[in-house]
């Protein structure tokens, strides 16, 4: 089923005044596959690989026929495999599934959910990443450890990489949903050890790599792009 990009892409505040109201805080997670196989190499890459090995062949050190017939020898026995790489174009990538993880193995994979998210306009279901509006957890990381794992039941396949978030956007107050301006901080796991998650708590989800993450929300496309490199 098609879903619109509606997404919690707002203008972001820049300057602002005082409050007395206390402000809301809401812990997002960015939670990615690192890639599965190694990319392939740019051919001006490759080239320059090529010449560069050439080039110290040519004035490489001479061995000892002995010593290279001894290393010849190595290998050679009932232990040796004949070693087949693994195809780089999935079943997943045929048909463009965006629900798998077995899809565009040489790159990242981001989780994206559909659904009720805090601050969305008008109340409408949104693509948002998994969060949670902080509340009496201990840090904030308690926080956005709650928010993934109320969506994919656990935490034992995954790492979340440091105590501190990644970045944060301050969203402005939402007129048609009477929510008031708060924060929204960003923290990063990763998946481990598995290639299968039962997502819930969502109407749909999606596993995008950065570029199709970046159309989901073209307002904070730009904010985006800098806190996610890879």
């Amino acid at each position: 089923m098609q879903r619109s990009l509606t997404s919690l892409a707002r203008p972001l505040v820049i300057a602002r005044g005082f409050c007395t109201s206390p402000e809301k805080i809401v812990a997002s997670v960015l939670f990615e596959r690192l890639p599965v196989v190694i990319p392939k190499i740019d051919p001006v890459v490759y080239a320059f690989q090529e010449f560069s090995f050439r080039s110290r062949q040519q004035y490489r050190r001479r061995y000892p026929d002995e010593l290279l017939d001894k290393s010849n020898s190595r290998g050679k026995g009932d232990y040796q495999m004949e070693y087949v790489p693994a195809p780089r174009i999935t079943e997943a990538d045929k048909k463009n599934d965006k629900k798998s993880l077995q899809r565009a193995l040489d790159r990242r994979l981001y989780l994206l959910l559909y659904g009720k998210a805090y601050g969305a306009p008008g109340g409408e279901p949104v693509w948002h990443f998994p969060e949670k509006v902080y509340g009496s957890e201990k840090t904030l990381r308690n926080c956005a450890e709650s928010a993934l794992e109320s969506v994919i039941g656990d935490l034992s396949h995954t790492y979340f990489v440091g105590n501190a978030p990644m970045g944060y956007i301050i969203q402005p107050t939402d007129t048609k949903s009477n929510i008031p301006s708060f924060k929204r901080f960003f923290f990063k796991s990763q998946v481990i050890a598995t290639n299968k998650f039962d997502i819930g708590k969502c109407e749909d989800f999606v596993w995008v790599t950065k570029d199709e993450l970046l159309e989901y929300f073209p307002e904070q496309a730009e904010f985006l792009n800098k806190m996610i490199i890879s």
